[in-house]
């Protein structure tokens, strides 16, 4: 149970990092573009969200797999933790956007 606790919490922290340094490199380079840092931050925020729960987990479909095969043995405690990887890894992206979304609320 510790390791699962270890990996969910990076998978959390590395989700939450891609979409933060993304939309804050983007918000930098959107600067040098004469465009609004806060509408590139909040556009980037939106739309890496689902690629940054894929970096967390893997970057492949193997969770998936395991899912697949270990159901279909009948063995759910395998297919249960791969479910709380991407939870948590999508909670981790999810708390990111939010920030970036108040970070911009008075920003235009």
């Amino acid at each position: 149970m510790n390791r699962f606790y270890a990996q969910a919490t990076l998978d959390f922290c590395i989700a939450f990092g891609v979409v933060l340094g993304a939309a804050m490199l983007a918000g930098m380079a959107s600067l040098f573009l004469w465009r609004p840092p806060a509408d590139t931050m909040l556009d980037v925020a939106d739309r890496i969200k689902i690629w940054a729960v894929v970096v967390a987990i893997g970057g492949s479909i193997d969770p998936i797999r395991v899912i697949e095969s270990h159901v279909m043995k009948g063995y759910l405690s395998p297919a249960v933790e791969q479910i709380g990887y991407i939870l948590c890894a999508f909670l981790g992206a999810h708390l990111a956007t939010e920030l970036i979304q108040w970070l911009c609320r008075n920003a235009g």
